[in-house]
């Protein structure tokens, strides 16, 4: 389970529930049960949580008990909420059905398909001559063996010192080298996470991320974010983090994937704080810190208001440089970078040397490769969201300060469906419930902008024409989803 929400923070959730479309027609039980399978179809609310005591929730919405009594008893029926005597009511979906999902998001090589779920962009031009003057550098390292479990001194100092220039004094020490972001976070799940402990993550999250955890049979809970507001409830996020204790947290604090959030200064201070307090290792992944745009100004490091060694942070080349390149980093204390080093050994032993100088020389030209990245998204951006305000009105797309998606939540809880017609039409997209758990974000779409902006267009285009396509069939022409228990 995770934890029990309060009445005070489910009402703030709810919001004007009462004013939702409908509520004219409907009785006030009906409407508060529909705002609470709105919340949780969204995701905002996770499955499992206890719910408030109905004379809590009364008290908190202003409204009778029997009103709430009435909307738990129709969660009930529609199996909403499970309750047991004397011990609470949970969040539950009907029949107690979950979408199985490995979390796999690769993307294609059919030259047919406009892949608009991959979230990652074409090489730099100056990829090729770095990897030539990398050849040229590499004679350097070829009298040793070659094996260099925490990475290239001369990369590692590299990254260390990008870290030091945004306000986190770091050491090469303590800095390990990696195979993309994907492989840090498996090396510190190694290390921190005993298989079935508890990890608490954001909801929506990174697919593969989610594949990682059920990978080591981790408990896992969630704390929904709010698609158009701050993003993380500061009050629901460090409740539940007090109330499940867990051993571990994986966090996105720079432009959430797939979000777009930016987590402000003081959350990340009052985060840390807290998992000091409960146990609880955090797993900051800054895949996106390089992304910013709009000249917004960033937060300091997470890591900045780590005293305990809590904090592991994990970033890399593959979202402002080329996915292709192989390269991420694992920043912690010396101490643990060691001991990561140690079980890499049982994984891989190290990475290419080769790879790690095609680093360092585009880590070189950092400055002028990610102002031109940085020009390239919003000018995608801008017009992903013109061509959305043309062809689908009736979407609801907040424009991010950073990274390379949009969340755009639709106007009927279609995702799925929505995924499955437009392969018909050449266009690969990731439905919400992707980067959830339990079946839910049907309401939500994935979109990034690493598209040229003539692809981008085309591929709405053609989503637009299977939206109205989904209205007008008399009968769906998508397979229905293998659903398990």
């Amino acid at each position: 389970m995770s934890g029990l929400i309060r009445g005070s923070h489910l009402a703030r959730m709810l919001g004007q529930w009462h004013a939702l479309p409908g509520r004219r027609r409907d009785p006030d039980y009906a409407a508060l049960a529909g705002a609470v399978r709105g919340l949780l179809a969204d995701g905002r609310l996770p499955l499992g949580v206890r719910l408030p005591a109905e004379r809590e929730l009364a008290e908190a919405l202003g409204i009778s008990r029997t009103t709430v009594t009435a909307a738990y008893r129709t969660l009930r029926e529609t199996g909403h909420i499970t309750s047991r005597r004397g011990a609470g009511s949970w969040t539950t979906l009907p029949n107690g059905h979950r979408v199985g999902s490995t979390g796999m998001l690769a993307p294609l090589d059919d030259l047919d398909v406009i892949d608009f779920a991959c979230a990652a962009l074409a090489a730099p031009v100056e990829l090729t001559d770095a990897a030539r003057a990398a050849v040229d550098d590499l004679p350097r390292y070829l009298g040793g063996a070659g094996y260099h479990p925490t990475g290239i001194v001369e990369l590692r100092a590299m990254i260390a010192a990008r870290f030091t220039a945004r306000g986190l004094p770091t050491s090469a020490e303590q800095i390990l080298v990696t195979n993309g972001v994907q492989h840090a976070l498996d090396l510190v799940l190694r290390l921190a996470l005993p298989a079935g402990a508890g990890v608490l993550v954001e909801s929506p999250t990174y697919p593969n991320a989610l594949a990682a955890f059920a990978a080591r049979r981790a408990r896992i809970t969630t704390h929904g974010l709010d698609a158009e507001g701050a993003g993380w409830d500061a009050d629901l996020l460090l409740g539940g983090l007090r109330q499940t204790r867990p051993r571990l947290a994986y966090l996105i604090p720079e432009f959430q994937n797939p979000t777009g959030h930016l987590m402000p200064t003081e959350l990340r201070e009052r985060v840390v704080a807290t998992a000091q307090t409960t146990g609880t290792d955090l797993v900051v992944d800054e895949s996106f810190v390089d992304v910013a745009l709009d000249g917004v100004e960033m937060p300091p490091p997470t890591a900045v208001f780590d005293r305990h060694s809590r904090v592991f942070t994990i970033g890399g080349m593959s979202k402002p440089y080329w996915g292709g390149l192989r390269i991420g980093w694992i920043r912690a204390s010396a101490p643990q970078v060691q001991r990561l080093a140690a079980a890499r050994v049982g994984v891989d032993m190290a990475g290419p040397v080769l790879d790690q100088l095609v680093a360092v020389r585009l880590l070189a030209e950092r400055e002028t490769i990610v102002a031109a990245r940085r020009a390239q998204l919003t000018a995608q951006r801008d017009a992903l969201l013109a061509v959305l305000r043309d062809e689908l009105p009736a979407w609801r797309v907040r424009p991010p300060q950073g990274g390379v998606t949009l969340w755009a939540e639709l106007d009927a809880p279609i995702a799925s469906a929505l995924a499955r017609a437009a392969e018909r039409v050449g266009v690969r997209i990731a439905p919400g419930p992707r980067f959830g758990l339990d079946g839910t974000l049907e309401r939500f779409l994935r979109l990034p902008f690493t598209l040229p902006p003539a692809e981008l267009t085309e591929a709405v285009r053609r989503l637009a024409a299977v939206r109205y396509d989904l209205d007008r069939a008399d009968r769906p022409f998508w397979r229905e989803p293998a659903v398990i228990a």
